[in-house]
Formats: structure tokens, C-alpha cells, sequence
């Protein structure tokens, strides 16, 4: 068999290939959607994500016999932050052929230079974080594609776990069919006496996102996050370097607050599901589909969508009227689809053990769509990184 070739994402010509991976692998395969190769760079690019302000990160390819089969990152995040529960050590962007050496060149690749700094413990994947796309999919391989939603094959997960990797945390995304319920004869939770004069939904000020917006998005999406595992703050650079893309590709309506007593106290953001509109794009936007798209965006009716983003006070979680603010912000993202023709509605990432959270959904109708999976694996051999979970069990030692 021919030599695997491993080597750094260290030029321009590189990161132009490792952006576009998927595509060029999975073509043709059922489920999967490419993303436009100018969207990866932006998620992709040092200079261009604030994420990799926080971590030190390396990218690798891997080349068989001159054609490019696999792709991974591995990153370390600065001393000053430290994931909830999961390790500072990740991994993530993994995408392969249907060989497992392919795999394994990749992953010890990735192993290889988190040892080097100190690491005992590894999860992902992370693409780039937490707050990115995260997760490698387990199951709903043939679910409608929807945006932001890493696409995996069958095997690829197969070939992990043979390679020693165990499950940390699923994470469940959820479908809402409008055509499946009929709800208009509910009474809404902000209609209700007791939440008439307290409960007031607004709509995201688009215009003003970067006045103040942005600025209550990471308040309440920081909030009401932390504890959960696997959580690194959400930093304000991070909502202002989308805030201008939001407003071209976000209809007005699908960005909500809702206000208790006239506090905020809980947004959600939805997106349209782009790939309705790109599928023949094949990626490549230039030098003729930005055109095309920015046409497509203000003509196209779309069929499907995904709630992306969504925050409550932590002080109001577990409480009746933190679950009256959660279910009335579901019941309004619900309605405002249906005002939109939304036929599909997509949620998540819901963690499995996230019982608050997966209850409402369910409630409503929710049906599990997909499942992604984060990975750990204990490195032989390494300095350890001290994490949250190693202190815990340290004080927690007589």
C-alpha cells in the first residue's frame, strides 16, 4: 500500500485545500451538502476567527499517491481558559477517506503535536469550538443537510473508535415539521393573564447589532451556558466578526428577545437553511455565484431552517418562569417559521443529559433528527494539562 503523507497546513495553497476537504471527498454521497469554500475560509482562517486568538492550533492534510485524503486540527487553548469538564487538548475538522490508516495517520498526527504540548486527554471533534460546529455525526446520515451542521460518513466514526476513541458527550439535534401539528388553537404561555404585562418579545435590532446587540447576545448566551460541559465563553468579538453576515442572509424575524418585566433575559437566532440555494454552486462561489446567491437570498422561498443560536439567564433556568420565558420563545420561533412557510425546523446542539432543555422541545413536537458525537482519548506518555475535572477531583480527595 502507498505511504500516507502527513504535512502542516503552513501555506496559502494548503488552507485553500484543507477549507474545501469535505467536498472533495464526499461528493456524490447521500446527506451530505457542500459548504461554500469562501464561508470555510472565514471559519477556518487564523486572522480572520477571533476563536484562534484563545488557542494555539496546527492543521494537517494527509496525500496518498498525489491526491489529497484526509484533513484534521489539533489546538490548545491558552492557560487563562478552560473548557468545562472537557479538555483544554482538542481536536477537530476531521475528514477522511473510507481507510482507517488514513485515519490513524491523522489522529496520531493530531496526538502527536498535542502530546508535545503536555496533553493526557484529547477531545473532539471541535470545529473550531464549542461554539462553532462540533461533534462528528452518528447517526441521521440521510436527514435533509442543513447549515452549520458538520456532515460525516458512516465509517468515519467506525474508524475512531477502532482506533481507541470512546464516546464523552452526544449531542442531539432536533426537527420540528409544521405540516405534522397544528397548534392554532393553543393558548400561547405570553398571552396568558399572569404573563400578559411581563412577558414582550421584540425582534433583533439588524441595524443596530453592534450597538448593543451583539453586546446582550454575549451576556445572556454566556450566562446561561456556563456550567454546561464542555462551555468556553462566547467573546463579543467572536457575535461582532458575524454581525454584518446576519444581516444579509438573516431574515429580520428570525432574531428574537424575549423581555421579562422589560429585562432581557433570552435570545434566539434562526437561519435560513442556505443549502437550498447552493447545492449547484459546488463550493465555489467566485468569480459568478455572488451574484447568484445575493439574488437567490432575496427571491428564495425557503423550506427549512435552523435555530443556531439561542441564551437564557442561568438565575432563571429550572424555575416556572424561566420555563415560561424558554416555552414562549419556542412557541414564537415556531410561529414565525409558519408566517415564513418554514416546513422544517432544526434545534440544536442539545447535550443528551440536558433534560431542561430537551423536555420543551420534545414538548412541542421535536423529533431527534441527528446525533453527533464528542470523543475522548487518554494519551499515553504526556505532561499532564490540568483541567477543571482534575482540581475537582483533587479537592475532592481527603
Amino acid at each position: 500500500m502507498s505511504a500516507i503523507d502527513i504535512v502542516p497546513v503552513d501555506s496559502l495553497a494548503r488552507f485553500l485545500t484543507f477549507s474545501k476537504i469535505p467536498r472533495l471527498l464526499y461528493k456524490g454521497m447521500k446527506g451530505f451538502a457542500p459548504s461554500l469554500d469562501a464561508e470555510r475560509w472565514t471559519l477556518y482562517g487564523h486572522r480572520l476567527n477571533p476563536h484562534f486568538k484563545r488557542v494555539e492550533a496546527q492543521e494537517f492534510l494527509a496525500k496518498r499517491d498525489g491526491r489529497w485524503v484526509g484533513r484534521i486540527a489539533a489546538q490548545v487553548y491558552k492557560p487563562e481558559i478552560e473548557p468545562v469538564g472537557a479538555s483544554r487538548a482538542q481536536f477537530g475538522t476531521l475528514d477522511a477517506v473510507d481507510d482507517i490508516e488514513v485515519v490513524r495517520a491523522l489522529t496520531q498526527a493530531a496526538e502527536s503535536w498535542l502530546a508535545e504540548r503536555g496533553a493526557e486527554r484529547i477531545n473532539g471533534p471541535f470545529s473550531p469550538s464549542i461554539n462553532g460546529e462540533l461533534g462528528m455525526l452518528v447517526d441521521g446520515f440521510d436527514a435533509t443537510p442543513m447549515v452549520l451542521i458538520p456532515w460525516h460518513p458512516p465509517y468515519l466514526s467506525r474508524h475512531l473508535e477502532a482506533l481507541g476513541y470512546t464516546k464523552a458527550r452526544d449531542l442531539i439535534s432536533y426537527r420540528y415539521d409544521a405540516a405534522e401539528h397544528d397548534f392554532s388553537n393553543d393558548r400561547r404561555i405570553a398571552s396568558r393573564r399572569e404573563w400578559r404585562d411581563r412577558l414582550k418579545i421584540r425582534q433583533l435590532k439588524l441595524h443596530e447589532l453592534k450597538k448593543g446587540e451583539t453586546a446582550l447576545m454575549t451576556e445572556l448566551f454566556n450566562d446561561g451556558w456556563s456550567g454546561n460541559w464542555g462551555f468556553v465563553p462566547f467573546g463579543q468579538d467572536e457575535f461582532d466578526s458575524t454581525a454584518d453576515v446576519l444581516k444579509y442572509i438573516m431574515p429580520p424575524e428570525f432574531g428574537i428577545v424575549v423581555e421579562l418585566d422589560g429585562v432581557p433575559q433570552s435570545f434566539a437566532i434562526a437561519l435560513p437553511n442556505l443549502h437550498e440555494i447552493t447545492a449547484d454552486f459546488d463550493g465555489r462561489l467566485f468569480p459568478f455565484g455572488l451574484p447568484r446567491l445575493i439574488s437567490r437570498i432575496r427571491n428564495h422561498k425557503f423550506r427549512t431552517a435552523r435555530l443556531v443560536l439561542l441564551g437564557t439567564r442561568k438565575s432563571l433556568q429550572n424555575s416556572a418562569t424561566g420555563g415560561a420565558i424558554l416555552l414562549s420563545l419556542i412557541e414564537e420561533m415556531r410561529q414565525r417559521g409558519r408566517n415564513a412557510n418554514i416546513d422544517s425546523l432544526e434545534a440544536g446542539w442539545v447535550l443528551e443529559d440536558n433534560v431542561g432543555m430537551r423536555r420543551p422541545i420534545e414538548m412541542f413536537g421535536g423529533k431527534v433528527d441527528k446525533i453527533h458525537r464528542i470523543y475522548e482519548k487518554r494519551l499515553a506518555g504526556a505532561k499532564r494539562i490540568s483541567s477543571s475535572d482534575d482540581r475537582a477531583r483533587q479537592e475532592a480527595t481527603p
